[in-house]
């Protein structure tokens, strides 16, 4: 069973960050909060936590659709083909923030290896920011949707908690969520392809 580990006004408590992310480490599934809404996630090298992870959202790891929370611009180029010019200042304009930008990818590790694009997200949240800070690779992430018709997203962490417990080991609660998602944008071809108007402003792009 998962346990909490709660924060205040985002006040990233290095303590406990630095616990997060030896759980993480050790193939862990943890929820945490982000500049959009509550995600669910693991370490992008851990083999254990990425088949949790698609167990849990029901989907073979070779096909799930998760994005990678990176730290900034550098950690990009290690994994994305070199960006022209327009593509550059698009992303700088936009990033970080409550963005899923799609990228023709360069070679992957395993199991991503057989991609030709990613999703890339570089949220906006001290907590999350902290956290990247203890860790070493990108965090693999998918929005944590909620169960019910009408809803999309629950924002409630004692909801998200309860419903979750038994399936996560950790997570990282910072009072409601939002219910909007990332705008999502495919940057793999001549021009963007907005996939989903959510959170971030179409007025950047």
């Amino acid at each position: 069973m998962g346990s909490v580990l709660q924060f205040y006004n985002s006040n990233p408590n290095l303590k406990l960050i630095a616990q997060a992310a030896k759980t993480l480490g050790e193939g862990g599934v943890i929820i945490y909060p982000t500049d959009t809404v509550y995600a669910l996630g693991c370490l992008s090298n851990n083999t254990l936590g990425l088949q949790r992870l698609a167990d849990l959202k029901a989907v073979r790891l070779e096909k799930a659709s998760f994005s990678f929370f990176i730290r900034d611009f550098s950690d990009l180029s290690k994994y994305v083909k070199p960006l022209n010019n327009p593509t550059f200042k698009l992303l700088k304009r936009c990033l970080p923030g409550p963005y899923t930008f799609i990228l023709p990818s360069l070679k992957l590790p395993k199991p991503f290896e057989k991609r030709k694009s990613i999703g890339v997200r570089m949220a906006f949240h001290p907590i999350l920011d902290s956290l990247m800070d203890f860790i070493e690779v990108p965090l693999i992430t998918t929005s944590l949707h909620d169960e019910d018709e009408i809803l999309d997203y629950t924002t409630d962490p004692e909801i998200i908690f309860d419903r979750w417990q038994d399936k996560i080991d950790l997570m990282l609660a910072d009072g409601f969520g939002g219910n909007i998602p990332s705008t999502i944008v495919d940057l793999c071809g001549t021009s963007p392809e907005i996939l989903r108007a959510g959170k971030g402003d179409l007025n950047l792009l």
